[in-house]
């Protein structure tokens, strides 16, 4: 379609607009009679105008309360009631505003009309994300906001901070909903609210469908979009003694539903819609299918390539629970980050390929918390690995080392962090709520919605017999569905041909991707120090693996030294701060990186220290490379010793593997002060802690494709 032609679905209906003017976007402003398309008569740029649209046929009656009874349903199977806290994604187009609609109707039990009155619905947020991406984008998120605010619904709109430069043209449209899908979490957070709905649909689920077969993808892939999953923060809270990781349940309630029903509700609720050109464009792929699939207009393609989707939904279903079942039963996380998994409990050789390849790639994305699919020949080294008993070897993928848990004769296999591959490197500082602070915390409204929504899962448990694609590769699933008569040959043949067409276009950038992908790796290696230092009473997520803060005491706690007898050179506390390097430091500073093997040899020397006054501290590096640097220092003499003993004795319990990935903290000068994960110390007044939290729980969180 041309650049400046806009398609009205639900009447069929062109609006043609000056092939000179930028990409701008349209509002459809439904009327009994016929479409208007036109422009807000505000303060616009100039390249914003009115425009009509006329129908060519005269507007169905829409049955709204339908639309109204499908959304309530959909809302109950994830859990969720009136009365919760949601929040709205809302781009002001047709997807987003019908969505507006269902919400407000279902918060309101249809009568938010009549109850408005220039208040807002009690519970509902819509967040509007300016992407800043065009001059016109600001004026068009307040048309947006005007029009939902006119529903009753509260808005705000967040402006995306592009710190590091605009996103390239390629990878526009991933960058912006990275960006989008932050943005919305962040505002939940601020607004104490665990529930973000989103306006996917049935078409978009073709759409990815579509995509992934055509990358290969399995059928675990080709189950699209979850219906409900919890995507993670990096915020956390202490809450009852323990660390809390922050997150919103995303929804999807409208997977059921049709664009065309989008335009429907839209136009029998008389809302008005904007319409982006910019979605026809053919340089993003999935506007090309989105074109092609459009061309494919037959309901029985429709309903036949739904039916694929949905019973490779089914596969996914089951295989999620098979996974999280093997991993209650045979794998144990241990407190120094690293997983032990009992091959012998397992039984590998008697799990489906695909079942075990999902369970590997929870386990290692939880411990490496590198949140990506592991495919080819990598799971298949890995599948072989551990269904190899007993376990002799080790052995080092997508981001982890394995090797053979020390004394069980290879019937347990540690799966440990491996810092010498690409990991999430950052460090995320955050403000902790404290326990005075619980009254924020939405906990307990969000365990209940997600307990409501396990009830529908549980009760949908399948059995293997049930499942239709246990063992298939994307290109075998629809032979399968063919064969299994789910698909007829002409639908068949038209899902080929639409893979085939878009594997031509992704194959012509494999290069350029490949190259960009190669040297943004170089960077992505775990980074020596934090990009910014750790001050007192400061908390931050490192690795996304473990939650790090330190202080110093005023006094020396009571249990510093549990069974030892320690001797204080000096009397007074005052006396024994001002023999104390740490405390005199009053913009002391921490970084944090991983163990290195430097830290083993300082806590042997420090062990046998005689007790001189002054000792010959090891100045550890700041890069793993440089040289190890010396200087005399005071130092807290006996503590230092007995805490390095108790730690050297903490560090032969651990397995060699695991302990690189331990983090420590030295100080601005690079010398050791603490590794909270074993107990070191530096100082007796140091107060260091590390928490094996990782922001992604094992098996992802909570998720359901219903």
């Amino acid at each position: 379609m041309a650049r400046g032609v806009v398609l009205c679905s639900q009447t069929r209906t062109i609006a043609k607009l000056s092939l000179l003017l930028p990409k701008p976007k349209l509002w459809f402003k439904p009327h009994h009679r016929h479409n208007h398309l036109y422009r807000e008569p505000q303060n616009l740029p100039s390249t914003r105008i009115f425009c009509h649209c006329f129908g060519s046929q005269a507007p169905t009656v829409v049955d709204v309360a339908k639309y109204n009874e499908a959304f309530s349903r959909r809302m109950a199977m994830a859990g969720l009631k009136p009365h919760n806290r949601i929040a709205l994604g809302v781009s002001g187009g047709p997807d987003s505003m019908a969505l507006c609609v269902l919400a407000a109707n279902w918060k309101t039990e249809g009568r938010y009309e009549s109850d408005n009155n220039g208040k807002f619905i009690d519970g509902l947020l819509a967040i509007i994300v300016d992407h800043g991406l065009r001059p016109e984008s600001k004026d068009e998120a307040s048309v947006v906001r005007n029009r939902v605010s006119e529903m009753g619904i509260r808005c705000e709109i967040a402006s995306c901070d592009w710190s590091n430069g605009k996103p390239k043209q390629g990878h526009l449209q991933e960058a912006a909903r990275d960006m989008r899908y932050k943005i919305f979490q962040d505002v939940c957070m601020q607004n104490q609210i665990s529930v973000l709905l989103v306006a996917h649909h049935a078409d978009d689920q073709a759409e990815l469908f579509v995509l992934r077969s055509s990358r290969d993808s399995g059928v675990l892939g080709l189950a699209g979009m979850a219906f409900t999953s919890q995507v993670f923060s990096s915020q956390a809270y202490f809450h009852k003694e323990d660390w809390k990781v922050q997150s919103v349940l995303l929804v999807r309630p409208l997977l059921e539903f049709s664009k065309e029903d989008m335009y429907k509700i839209c136009q029998g609720s008389n809302v008005d819609w904007v319409e982006d050109p910019t979605n026809r464009s053919p340089l993003f792929a999935r506007n090309r299918i989105r074109i092609s699939l459009g061309d494919l207009s037959s309901g029985i393609f429709k309903s036949e390539l739904q039916a694929v989707i949905s019973a490779c939904r089914k596969t996914r279903s089951y295989v999620d629970q098979a996974c999280n079942k093997l991993i209650n039963q045979t794998v144990t996380i241990m407190d120094q980050g690293y997983a032990v998994i009992n091959l012998k409990a397992l039984d590998p050789s008697k799990i489906e390929d695909i079942c075990l390849s999902k369970f590997i790639t929870s386990v290692f994305q939880f411990i490496s918390q590198r949140q990506r699919p592991i495919r080819g020949s990598t799971l298949k080294l890995l599948l072989q690995y551990i269904r190899t008993i007993p376990c002799k070897t080790s052995l080092t993928a997508a981001g982890c080392y394995l090797c053979p848990a020390p004394g069980s004769k290879g019937a347990e296999v540690l799966v440990c962090c491996s810092v010498n591959c690409p990991l999430p490197s950052k460090a995320d500082l955050f403000e902790t709520l404290s326990s005075e602070d619980d009254k924020h915390c939405f906990s307990n409204e969000f365990k209940q919605i997600i307990m409501n929504g396990k009830s529908y899962t549980n009760d949908s448990v399948l059995d293997a017999s049930q499942v239709p694609f246990l063992d298939m590769r994307s290109a075998s699933v629809l032979d399968e569905a063919r064969r299994l008569d789910i698909i007829s040959e002409a639908t068949y043949r038209d899902i080929i041909l639409l893979q085939r067409a878009e594997m031509k276009n992704f194959k012509t950038k494999t290069d350029e991707v490949a190259t960009e992908c190669e040297s943004k790796q170089e960077t992505e290696y775990v980074a020596t120090f934090l990009s910014e230092p750790l001050l007192p009473g400061k908390t931050c997520y490192f690795m996304n693996r473990f939650i790090i803060s330190w202080k110093l005491s005023k006094e020396i706690p009571s249990n510093a030294f549990p069974g030892e007898a320690y001797y204080l050179p000096c009397s007074g506390r005052e006396i024994q701060h001002s023999n104390c390097c740490c405390v005199n430091r009053h913009d002391m500073v921490a970084k944090v990186r991983t163990m290195i093997d430097s830290d083993w040899l300082y806590l042997a020397e420090l062990s046998k220290w005689s007790g001189s006054d002054n000792f010959e501290a090891t100045r550890l590096p700041l890069s793993v490379e440089a040289n190890l640097l010396t200087k005399k220092k005071t130092i807290c003499s006996g503590y230092s010793r007995l805490s390095a003993i108790k730690a050297l004795k903490s560090l032969k319990s651990l397995p060699v593997a695991a302990r690189r990935s331990i983090p420590v903290l030295v100080n601005d000068q690079g010398q050791l002060i603490s590794i909270p994960s074993i107990g070191f110390n530096h100082c007796p007044f140091l107060m260091a802690s590390a928490v094996f939290k990782p922001r992604v729980p094992l098996g992802g969180g909570h998720s359901s494709f219903l």
